[in-house]
């Protein structure tokens, strides 16, 4: 329950309520051309992207898990959702997104929001930076006035179709667009409590509007105005063939969505030295998700730059976000008319600083320097992102997070051979060629560090085998630093304990955690080792395994190797 909650309701309007007020209406200035950009820029109509922010916003405020996210539509769903509209249309669309609302909720479900947070920071920022491309290049369009271009899902066509109209650039457009975007730049060093893109818009419209009213497209022109009323409530129109089609789809924007609010939650985490609850989050944006598209909206995910701005405004509770989305609704129904008068080309500088900003250039770059597997890695997302579609991205960038994962946790898993020093230490065999005698030839011990699972179960088990160059007599495999064992890596420890106890070796083991030894019992490698092979410590394997050895070998042999060595010569001479 939130602090706003918790407390009277006449304490909240005492101490919290100016605060909320103050941050919510700042939220609320940044979010309202935000909204219709990102609409335009997804190839809906502009009212779509206000219902989506205050449907959003309230929805994800009261039921999602993190305390100052704000969610409304974003940059980074762009090329999808207009990947969709292109292909399928508005109206599928809708079914899209309400899929994927079901399809968080299910995540959140089965506790899938602590895993999504390890996707590598190289595919991430590879998905991101290929998003921002594709919304910078989307917008050069409306920038520079150009007429007679359809919309692409791919970026090559994109950029051919405008290097063949650029012959049909409009002056006014640009010109149009150059100031909104000179106004964007300098109002921070100016200005910098006043959001620089609304400044922006404002300016350049008003100029627009005096100087050269016909001769730019504005939002009126291209899509008959902005509706100064409420959103009918309606069915998409369902059937099985649709829900199968747009399954993949629905899919992708569920991911791009979990990440992304994941993401914008920890920021906010960090900023605030809050927590969220990652699962709770999944699913207060699957519910706004599969309420929006019944108002005609489109799919939604928490926004970083808005959540960000709520936290420097002074937000005291979630209250904020509540009260930003009731400012954007009161200014839709009462500034409908006069936002028809914004030219699309004061749209444009607003994406294309928006599409900067995401870019993550510096971390980009920062990742290419360090020339490893993860720089290969952001690579492949980064060209697949921009060349092909969001769709193919998202699903080699996951396939390519996995294979990240794998790789790293095969290096972690590591074996070695150990042997007592002269203190009776076990420390680790450095020289394989050390002599004998510094060794036993009845006993060999192995320590096992890190997950054996199936990205690491070869290495294991190559890395056991071809160490032992002789056949002992007891194998101790001290386990306690192996937090799991999965299918695969049961499957190559017990190849290794048939193999040795086929040679007549016996197989210990000791320190053996509760994961491990429950996969060991369910498979029943456990009873084939033994229930009395397994021990709690080192020590104890040794002392079993010491009175399990050829007593006659011990009797000539001086190598002391453990500290019991001596007695047991002793007591059989």
């Amino acid at each position: 329950m939130t602090r706003a909650i918790r407390v009277p309701l006449k304490r909240y309007f005492t101490s919290f309520f100016k605060k909320d007020l103050l941050a919510g209406l700042t939220v609320g200035v940044i979010s309202l051309p935000l909204a219709m950009a990102f609409a335009i820029a997804s190839g809906a109509n502009p009212e779509n992207g206000i219902y989506t922010t205050i449907i959003a916003a309230c929805i994800v405020a009261l039921f999602g898990g993190s305390k100052y996210q704000v969610a409304g539509p974003t940059g980074a769903f762009i090329p999808i959702l207009l990947s969709i509209v292109l292909t399928y249309g508005y109206e599928n669309l809708l079914i899209a997104g309400f899929l994927s609302g079901i399809l968080l909720i299910i995540m959140g479900l089965f506790d899938m929001g602590s895993l999504i947070k390890f996707i590598p920071r190289s595919v991430t920022i590879g998905f991101t930076a290929g998003i921002a491309v594709n919304i910078f290049t989307g917008q050069i369009a409306n920038f520079l006035g150009l007429t007679g271009l359809e919309r692409h899902e791919s970026f090559l066509a994109t950029m051919e179709d405008i290097i063949n109209h650029l012959t049909t650039i409009n002056p006014y457009s640009t010109l149009t667009a150059v100031i909104c975007l000179a106004i964007i730049l300098i109002t921070p060093r100016f200005l910098p409590k006043v959001p620089g893109s609304l400044l922006g818009l404002i300016t350049s419209t008003v100029i627009s509007s005096v100087f050269f009213p016909n001769d730019v497209t504005t939002i009126a022109s291209a899509f008959g105005g902005i509706p100064g009323n409420l959103p009918h409530m309606k069915f998409p129109d369902f059937t099985l063939d649709k829900l199968q089609l747009l399954l993949q789809p629905a899919l992708t924007i569920a991911l791009l969505g979990a990440i992304e609010s994941l993401l914008s939650a920890v920021v906010a985490d960090g900023m605030t030295g809050t927590r969220h609850n990652s699962n709770k989050e999944l699913m207060g944006q699957g519910l706004a998700n599969m309420i929006i598209p019944l108002f005609g909206g489109i799919p939604a995910t928490g926004a970083i730059a808005r959540t960000a701005t709520n936290i420097k405004s002074g937000a005291a509770t979630r209250y904020s976000i509540v009260i930003s989305a009731l400012f954007v609704l009161v200014a839709m129904l009462v500034l409908a008319p006069y936002a028809g008068l914004i030219p699309l080309a004061s749209m444009a500088p607003v994406l294309m600083i928006v599409a900067y900003n995401m870019s993550q250039h510096q971390a980009f770059v920062g990742i290419l320097k360090v020339r490893t597997f993860s720089a290969g890695v952001l690579l492949i997302t980064f060209f697949l992102t921009v060349l092909t579609n969001l769709t193919i991205a998202v699903e080699i960038g996951l396939l390519l997070a996995m294979v990240l994962f794998v790789k790293r946790m095969s290096q972690a898993m590591v074996v070695t051979q150990v042997i007592p020093d002269q203190e009776h230490n076990l420390v680790e065999v450095l020289d394989q060629d050390m002599p004998n005698s510094q060794d036993c030839s009845q006993i060999s011990i192995y320590s096992i560090e890190g997950p054996l699972f199936f990205g690491a179960a070869q290495m294991f088990s190559e890395s056991i085998m071809n160490t032992i160059h002789y056949d002992p007599k007891i194998v101790i495999l001290r386990m306690s630093k192996v937090p799991l064992i999965d299918i695969t890596g049961e499957n190559h420890l017990r190849t290794i304990v048939e193999t040795l106890q086929k040679k007549g070796t016996m197989v210990l083991v000791c320190g053996l955690n509760q994961q491990p030894e429950k996969k060991l019992k369910s498979t029943g490698l456990y009873k084939k080792i033994g229930a009395h092979h397994f021990f709690p410590h080192t020590n104890h394997a040794l002392t079993y395994a010491l009175e399990n050895v050829n007593q006659s070998y011990c009797r000539n042999c001086q190598g002391d190797v453990f500290k019991q060595c001596a007695l047991i010569r002793e007591q059989t001479s």
